[in-house]
């Protein structure tokens, strides 16, 4: 009988630690899901081509001009989405605000080579703001970054290193870890640090950032739950607006917050803050969505 047991304990620790080992191996294909299939065109938009820091051919959709004279968005799309599925939502932006767009795509997206893992996501997000800079000549108080999902972890990491006029996030996650503990592994964060290649942290970065932190989140999110949106917002060193839309779920914020989305939008795009820079009395607005 003792036997039995201690066998049992062995299988279920080899079990476990095979588990983590799957993890630790294919963690890249559960954080970055590039799309399969032809994609539409980008109507509308202009692309451009340039190289990350070790030569990876990248490219980007560029919605609007990119002129001396206007706010320039830098906006990271999420983990299974594709840049050129931004064009419309950019083209909007542009519309509404007057903010031309820079859509950047990840390599290993799009028929791009490479793949995508952590380190080459912040490569990736560096030469599409060096295109800006000195092939475009946009000056850092243009540029706003917006993220969305994934893309809200490579915005917030970027301006660790090069803090723009504002950061946008809609549906932020606040930390890799926190995501992990959604995977339902007994254990697995306890483990993170020797399991995880991938690093993202925005909670720590947010602190330290010195420009305000728009936050948007729907609060049906089953992807990232609308929690993390707010905790990213609470722990903002200068904070914008927290915009909590009901009834919206992942990628639908737009959507359903409708003209309350855009119009704070543009007052994020603005770069404004809320007026005392106190982090105790933050912005705060909560849509419905129309009545049926």
């Amino acid at each position: 009988m003792f036997d039995l047991l201690a066998y049992g304990v062995v299988a279920l620790v080899l079990l476990y630690c095979g588990v983590l080992v799957v993890l630790w191996r294919f963690q890249e294909r559960v954080v970055f899901q590039p799309p399969s299939g032809v994609a539409p065109s980008a109507v509308g938009a202009a692309m451009v081509q340039y190289r990350a820091a070790d030569d990876t051919p990248l490219f980007a959709y560029v919605v609007g001009e990119l002129t001396s004279s206007a706010p320039v968005m830098l906006a990271f799309h999420g983990n299974a989405d594709l840049a050129r599925w931004l064009v419309p939502w950019a083209t909007r932006v542009l519309r509404e605000t007057g903010c031309s767009v820079m859509l950047p795509e990840y390599r290993g997206y799009d028929a791009l080579s490479g793949a995508p893992n952590y380190r080459t996501s912040a490569l990736d997000a560096r030469a599409a703001l060096d295109y800006l800079r000195t092939v475009a000549h946009i000056a850092p108080e243009q540029l706003v970054y917006f993220g969305h999902s994934l893309g809200t972890a490579i915005a917030a990491e970027l301006a660790a290193g090069s803090p723009p006029r504002s950061l946008i996030l809609q549906s932020p996650f606040s930390t890799a870890r926190a995501m992990a503990a959604r995977m339902f592994v007994p254990g697995l964060t306890m483990f993170w640090r020797f399991v995880s290649r991938v690093h993202f942290d925005t909670l720590a970065l947010v602190r330290r950032l010195d420009c305000p932190v728009w936050v948007a989140h729907g609060d049906r999110d089953t992807v990232v739950p609308m929690r993390m949106g707010r905790e990213v917002f609470a722990a903002a060193r200068h904070q914008g607006e927290l915009l909590i839309v009901h009834g919206a779920a992942h990628s639908n914020v737009p959507d359903i917050g409708g003209e309350s989305y855009w119009r704070w939008l543009s007052a994020a795009i603005r770069g404004g803050r809320d007026a005392s820079g106190d982090k105790s009395t933050p912005g705060y607005r909560a849509e419905i969505p129309p009545a049926p």
